[in-house]
């Protein structure tokens, strides 16, 4: 689905990606964890074709990323940022629409069929009473999930998205990861950006630890997101916990362990 093979990219004389090479299949959520300033923007700038790689090849379903029409690519990768405001009050059902652009010839108006798939896509993620509110003026979380409606409207065999809950409160968190979930559990590939291990534990097939442009890690949650590699990535130490649920299952949990209880059991 997604591969990316030894990318490198600079700004100037600035090496911000160093020889990165992972990929994600169909249906996979990988997540991609590290520190500010570590590249993580940047990747997805170049797998959106926003960017060029300064060095190595970015495939998509086998084919370079940069043999690739944006129109075709709009219909490939969609992208949910981690905020959004438009310079025009929209309707939210008009927000939704716009996803179909890529499927419009130049000066084509959305027809029956593009109003269908919005109007499917705002039911899916059940906020069909917003279609007619104004975008502006709805909840961050409400927004949140117009976006991701948006992103559905592209009919897309990806999602990527940039620390898409950094302004979400809790409960919404955790409506949007489920929502992620969902998508991911229907064939819809996601790579989403956080700085939270748990929510990598919570809704990652696969992880991709990222420090100082370079590739640290790669694999499951639980061979990755370990006390080593959070130690190595942020300089903080912290615990890796499991919490047993209901059924047997159970959750991984990623906690800083604060500096005067270390200090109190000479650590």
């Amino acid at each position: 689905m997604l591969e990316l093979k030894n990318i490198s990219y600079s700004y100037g004389k600035t090496e911000v990606l160093q020889d990165l090479t992972f990929c994600m299949e169909a249906g996979e959520f990988l997540c991609v964890l590290g520190p500010n300033g570590c590249g993580k923007t940047t990747l997805l700038k170049n797998i959106l074709g926003l960017l060029r790689p300064s060095s190595g090849s970015i495939f998509l379903n086998g084919e370079d990323s940069r043999d690739i029409p944006m129109g075709k690519l709009a219909k490939t990768v969609a992208y949910i940022p981690q905020e959004h405001t438009p310079p025009f009050p929209f309707k939210v059902f008009d927000v939704v629409l716009m996803g179909r652009t890529s499927y419009l010839s130049k000066w084509a108006m959305p027809g029956k069929e593009d109003e269908r798939i919005a109007a499917e896509c705002l039911e899916e993620l059940n906020i069909s009473y917003l279609k007619d509110q104004i975008y502006t003026k709805i909840s961050g979380g409400e927004r949140q999930l117009v976006l991701i409606a948006r992103a559905l409207a592209q009919q897309p065999q990806i999602l990527i998205m940039d620390e898409p809950t950094a302004s979400l409160d809790f409960g919404k968190q955790h409506l949007f990861l489920e929502h992620m979930r969902q998508l991911s559990g229907k064939g819809i590939s996601i790579l989403m950006v956080t700085h939270d291990p748990d929510q990598a534990f919570y809704c990652a097939s696969q992880v991709v630890l990222m420090k100082k442009g370079r590739l640290l890690s790669t694999g499951t949650p639980e061979a990755t997101i370990i006390e080593g590699s959070m130690k190595e990535m942020y300089g903080i130490d912290v615990k890796i916990n499991g919490l047993s649920l209901a059924n047997n299952n159970m959750i991984r949990v990623c906690i800083p362990v604060p500096k005067a209880i270390q200090a109190s059991v000479g650590v």
